[in-house]
């Protein structure tokens, strides 16, 4: 490809400039190294057609784990006017509402060190993984489905799976508003009701993790956490029920894009105006979708905590799960922000970037409303995660989004390439102490700690550009993956 004028603003900062069709600046969150590491790839020509995309308003971002994806590049962000813009099933991708959610425990590294296998093991039972395959709870009936588009986590709390209080600490309360089951296709139905409570394949995982590090003590407290302290993150999404949907909504939105007369400069940005009833249609489709995820994501908790609680011989009660907090980040829904001075209503797309909302958001559940919106960074299976809290600079620079993961920088087939005939299980418990679980050694393969950029270097971009700040870095003692 031609190669991309950038302009240096800060040393986290790039601009790539209005040229040609693009209605706003481009703008991508990364040092040099990380601009040299990711190289002028196509990932930065689709900053570019992001910004010709109409309605949007103020950049179209890139967080530093950006690299290319389908339209939108992953790590995009984007704005649009909620009157006047559009909604593209590219800004939000296959994976609709994939997320991740981080729960503390009681329990330290010494309590589980002994029998880590064995904990291990239980869960791998208990919650399925890998391409397809069914879920942790009996097939719901199309009534009760219906019930659990709409209602999203409340359903799964309501059958015993996490508490009450969880829904306090999830993105949304766990549900979003405008779910409209009778606008999702027939087949999302079918490939996805038998899901749930599934992790998937890919780069979804259940890790049990360390903290190793604490930045700000104050606050981990707050979080319950100290060095030490067992944590359990999950990072899974909407299975193969918001892939069928996005899917089947991609040939809508084509046709939608040449019945208003949008030029697109990639057709895979397929849209339509927010106004129209294929945008209504698919907002709806997408709603369910994301809450389907969150009943996933709230299932998985609860069957993980009582794999925990048998595998070590403790109570609930003595275990003392709780979660810290659960974060969307392929999603596009209204949100309201500052623009030239004053509030704005807009349809925001963030894929593979989080919500990082600043200290006393309206937003923020009542007992984080000071600290910020607590934002969950994984990392590679080798390495280590993040929690971090949303910054007041976040909600006037980047709509208040930050980074979602390390960044992709190999890719699946160059690295199963690479690694053939290599014992990966071993390898990752001789070089990274980690316990890896998985049904699939391609996907052991594919997830290695060298496929991904250094997520300590995402993170640092983003507490330097004064968009999230650290709290702390949680090392992974185990991974199961599908």
């Amino acid at each position: 490809m031609e190669t991309v004028a950038l302009h240096r603003l800060s040393d986290c900062v790039v601009e790539i400039p209005k040229t040609g069709a693009m209605r706003v600046p481009g703008r991508i969150y990364a040092t040099a190294d990380i601009m040299e590491s990711e190289g002028q790839d196509e990932s930065l020509k689709q900053v570019m057609n992001v910004a010709c995309l109409p309605g949007i308003v103020g950049f179209s971002l890139a967080m530093p784990d950006f690299h290319w994806g389908y339209g939108f590049p992953i790590g995009g962000v984007a704005a649009f006017d909620a009157e006047d813009g559009v909604v593209s099933p590219g800004g939000v991708g296959y994976d609709i509402n994939c997320g991740v959610r981080l729960m503390r425990t009681n329990l330290t590294h010494g309590d589980v060190r002994g029998r880590l296998r064995d904990i291990v093991r239980q869960i791998f039972r208990d919650i399925p993984a890998g391409v397809g395959g069914g879920g942790s709870i009996t097939t719901p009936s199309r009534r009760e489905a219906d019930d659990l588009l709409t209602r999203g986590a409340a359903w799964a709390v309501e059958r015993g799976f996490g508490a009450e209080d969880d829904l306090q600490h999830i993105e949304e309360g766990g549900r979003l508003e405008g779910a409209d089951p009778g606008a999702v296709p027939p087949r999302s139905y079918e490939r996805g009701l038998k899901q749930i409570g599934s992790l998937g394949s890919g780069n979804h995982f259940l890790e049990l993790q360390i903290v190793d590090e604490v930045y700000r003590p104050e606050i981990a407290r707050r979080f319950g956490l100290e060095r030490e302290t067992l944590a359990v993150a999950i990072h899974s999404g909407s299975r193969g029920f918001g892939h069928q949907t996005c899917e089947e909504f991609l040939s809508v939105m084509l046709r939608a894009s040449r019945a208003y007369g949008i030029d697109l400069p990639d057709r895979q940005l397929c849209c339509a105006p927010l106004s129209s009833p294929e945008a209504k249609r698919y907002l709806g489709a997408m709603f369910a979708a994301a809450n389907f995820a969150f009943v996933n994501r709230q299932v998985m908790k609860g069957v993980a905590e009582r794999a925990l609680a048998r595998a070590t011989g403790r109570s609930l009660e003595d275990l003392g799960m709780r979660l810290i907090y659960d974060v969307c980040h392929n999603i596009a829904k209204f949100e309201t922000h500052e623009v030239d001075g004053r509030p704005r209503r807009l349809c925001l797309h963030r894929k593979g970037a989080t919500r990082a909302l600043p200290p006393e958001h309206p937003l923020i559940p009542p007992g984080y409303r000071d600290l910020g919106q607590p934002v969950l960074v994984p990392g590679d299976m080798g390495r280590a995660s993040f929690l971090l809290i949303g910054n007041a600079r976040a909600s006037k620079d980047t709509f208040a989004s930050t980074c979602h993961g390390a960044g992709r920088r190999r890719s699946r087939s160059a690295m199963k390439r690479a690694l053939r005939g290599r014992d990966l299980y071993r390898e990752m418990e001789e070089k990274y102490n980690v316990l890896v679980m998985a049904h699939s050694r391609d996907g052991v393969a594919e997830e290695m700690p060298d496929a991904y950029k250094d997520v300590t270097a995402v993170v640092d971009v983003m507490e330097r550009a004064g968009i999230s700040d650290k709290v702390a870095r949680l090392r992974p003692i185990a991974c199961i993956k599908g």
